[in-house]
């Protein structure tokens, strides 16, 4: 999208929170990652948390794999994360509390082949989550991952739209607001001895999500 960041932090401001946008980076190149995490703290006079859900994904079916579809998903889902959560732990006040949320997703329940790669750097996702909740637990850093589930953002309508919802005991799609609301749970006090697990916000949906 177009000046997609200066777009969504205007309708963030409008709606009346407050939002600060850093430079927009492409986390495929080598570098951005950390400066990323560098801008922030420095605008913001240091970070004590940080949830990760960029990512990539393609679809391609097994005889469509090719080097540079694979070295995309995991240079942006998995290299950008590792080095990210690295600037942020060289510039955390380890006296605070501090809280990292990574984002999965539910193929790590159900491989769905179309997006293997991008389930196989979901699933390293899950690695690095646990991995960095050992590394950074004595330096007062929590770090836990996320399985949104289906989220109703308006990517998908008609019969498909309908079939998922009943997937759901609830009958309907998640929102982004609740994803928002685990996120904010784990970045709270009420988290503090919650770290290196994965947790699904997907409504206790059936199927591959």
């Amino acid at each position: 999208m177009p000046n997609g960041t200066e777009i969504v932090t205007k309708q963030m401001n409008d709606s009346g929170l407050n939002v600060l946008a850093i430079t927009p980076s492409d986390l495929e190149r080598k570098g951005n990652a950390e400066k990323v995490v560098e801008e922030a703290a420095e605008r913001l006079r240091g970070l004590d948390g940080m949830i990760l859900n960029h990512a990539y994904g393609v679809y391609a079916e097994i005889g469509q794999w090719t080097a540079e579809h694979i070295d995309s998903h995991l240079l942006v889902n998995v290299r950008a994360a590792m080095m990210m959560i690295q600037a942020f732990a060289s510039q955390v006040d380890f006296s605070k509390d501090n809280a990292i949320t990574l984002f999965t997703s539910g193929q790590y329940r159900n491989i769905e082949t179309g997006l293997m790669a991008y389930s196989v750097s979901k699933e390293a996702t899950i690695c690095l989550c646990r991995g960095a909740a050992e590394l950074l637990g004595g330096k007062g850093i929590r770090v836990n991952c996320i399985n949104p589930g289906c989220n109703d953002t308006g990517y998908c309508f008609g019969e498909v739209y309908e079939e998922i919802a009943q997937r759901h005991p609830a009958g309907r799609w998640g929102t982004p607001d609740d994803t928002a609301d685990l996120a904010l749970f784990l970045h709270s006090s009420y988290a503090k001895w919650i770290t290196g697990e994965v947790i699904a916000s997907h409504g206790g949906c059936k199927g591959e999500f």
